[in-house]
């Protein structure tokens, strides 16, 4: 069971919420653009899943398979208490790594990219895979904890998480806050500050933290500054998916030593061959900087949305019939719908080229329920829906440009 995908409708409900309640303590924890492209990319991490989601999990199932050590009971209690914390103390482990190892935050910072801190930023998740990853749950399937188990408390593990990227909590009770995962210690993950990098990795548990000597309170005196030290610049969901794996391979391709050429995704995070760093500088900040955005008219503001909760409707439905899919057809729709995503921030950014880019998406998403993914009666309200989406954005691109000749006049 896919407890994920049935939590999707009360997050996204709570972020409304969130939302509603930031508007009326005028907290400026959210931006329309910001909040769009948070969740774009998260919408784009759950159908990039299902084309590899299933290859460690494979490997996880086969150890599981032959060389488990023991048997635990699913009917007991403590197997599934058992198997709940030793997931999250991988978790840590794995979560650490994401922030040790160029080729693990290649895949982990897109979490971090957000200038923002609300619970869109949770879902705001990743779709390059972290290939080193999955290794520190496999002593879970040698101590004979059973796969579903593992999704399970995985899934649950997740759901955890969600409530605690936001900044509308100060603190929990001090026990609370000894244990567990909180707002507090999470946003200190988040932080650019020196003071709060590579902090708190714990998943449920802060206490992985304390063990390891990577635990850091919120400081009074230390506002945390979130994001990451390279500001993304962009709401492009797939630069913002390859932005620093595209760095390495640059990076790789340009120095001349060989052995960085191998090495340098193994690397400690961050660093850079000496003769890349010297051709090629990149600027850091940990501290505060003016935070990327686009402003958009009323209008446009509009028609983002609207096209949002659209290409969210039809990613839940490509969701929920991907288990019957082949192969061709997931990969299809995942193109399209990545498209989709790919085009309405070209529309957040005001390229000049978004009409032609949304005529694009349409037609795609037309072909592909009609050849590929045959979808029953969706031609009609998509061909309407494309007509007025279309129409109305040639009416803004229009109004723009009017205005535009007339402050020239």
């Amino acid at each position: 069971m896919n407890y994920i995908l049935m939590a999707v409708p009360i997050f996204l409900l709570l972020i409304l919420i969130e939302f509603l309640w930031d508007q009326y303590k005028q907290s400026g924890t959210y931006r329309l653009n910001d909040t769009i492209n948070s969740l774009a990319m998260g919408v784009m991490s759950r159908i990039s899943g299902i084309l590899y989601a299933a290859i460690p999990f494979s490997a996880y199932a086969y150890l599981y398979d032959d060389y488990a050590l023991m048997s635990w009971d699913t009917s007991s209690y403590l197997t599934w208490i058992m198997a709940f914390v030793l997931y999250d103390l991988s978790y840590y482990w794995n979560h650490r790594m994401g922030h040790t190892l160029n080729i693990s935050w290649a895949s982990h910072v897109v979490h971090h990219s957000s200038e923002e801190y609300n619970l869109s930023t949770a879902l705001r998740q990743t779709s390059v895979p972290n290939i080193v990853g999955w290794i520190f749950y496999l002593p879970i399937a040698f101590l004979g904890f059973p796969p579903i188990v593992l999704a399970t408390v995985g899934s649950l593990n997740l759901l955890y998480q969600f409530w605690v990227h936001t900044q509308h909590i100060n603190k929990m009770p001090n026990w609370y806050e000894a244990i567990f995962v909180t707002p507090s210690n999470h946003r200190v993950h988040h932080g650019k500050n020196k003071v709060y990098i590579d902090k708190n990795h714990g998943g449920v548990f802060i206490l992985w933290d304390r063990l390891f000597g990577t635990f850091q309170k919120e400081l009074d005196n230390e506002k945390v500054i979130f994001g990451i030290s390279t500001q993304l610049g962009t709401w492009n969901p797939v630069q913002g998916n390859l932005h620093f794996l595209m760095n390495l391979i640059k990076d790789a391709w340009r120095t001349k030593n060989w052995g960085d050429k191998f090495t340098l995704w193994f690397r400690l995070t961050g660093y850079r061959p000496k003769d890349v760093e010297a051709r090629f500088p990149v600027i850091k900040s940990n501290s505060a900087v003016e935070k990327y955005d686009h402003s958009l008219n009323p209008l446009s503001k509009l028609y983002v949305f609207s096209q949002f909760i659209f290409t969210l409707f039809i990613c839940f439905v490509y969701l929920h019939m991907a288990g019957d899919l082949n192969l061709i057809q997931q990969i299809t729709g995942f193109t399209v719908l990545a498209f989709s995503l790919l085009s309405l921030s070209f529309i957040q950014e005001g390229k000049s080229y978004g009409l032609l880019s949304e005529a694009i998406k349409f037609s795609s998403l037309l072909l592909t329920t009609h050849l590929v993914i045959e979808i029953p009666n969706s031609n009609p309200a998509l061909i309407i829906t494309a007509i007025l989406s279309l129409v109305f954005l040639g009416f803004i691109n229009t109004r723009d440009r009017n205005k535009a000749e007339d402050c020239t006049a």
